[in-house]
């Protein structure tokens, strides 16, 4: 999710700027439901949800039990209702099973360990939507 569907990273440095005093301002309550959808990662997913068997698979901030419900509600807000039970909040990547997996690190929370195909977002072979739709709509596996 974080700098995959969402602007993590800039809303990060922001806070960090805004308030010098906070050392973790994704603890902050407020922090991961305010995030800003990554250009396009909307209509994509949406686009991906019609082809294939979607999940959104994301790492906890741990020290924040409002991460666990502020992504939660994140899905809602930007997807639907439904989408939500298709949330997955797991501290380590490399447990869940998939063909997919798109991330923005090829480590760090099991990322590597994934069985299926990493497809590491931002990179070079990656680094929009547009080019992760493409690909994945090239692969042909829908769930009808």
């Amino acid at each position: 999710m974080d700098d995959v569907l969402c602007a993590y990273t800039p809303a990060h440095s922001r806070a960090l700027d805004d308030q010098p005093g906070v050392q973790f301002p994704q603890s902050v309550p407020g922090f991961f439901r305010s995030l800003a959808p990554i250009d396009g990662a909307i209509a994509s997913l949406n686009e991906l949800r019609d082809l294939f068997d979607v999940y959104v698979l994301t790492a906890p901030s741990t020290r924040n039990p409002h991460s666990y419900s502020e992504k939660r509600i994140w899905i809602e807000e930007h997807f639907d209702y439904p989408f939500t039970k298709k949330l997955i909040l797991c501290p380590n990547k490399g447990l869940l099973k998939g063909d997919y997996l798109v991330d923005d690190h090829v480590t760090g929370k099991g990322q590597d360990a994934f069985e299926g195909t990493l497809i590491e977002f931002g990179s070079n072979d990656f680094p929009d939507w547009h080019a992760v739709l493409t690909f994945l709509k090239k692969r042909g596996i829908t769930n009808g």
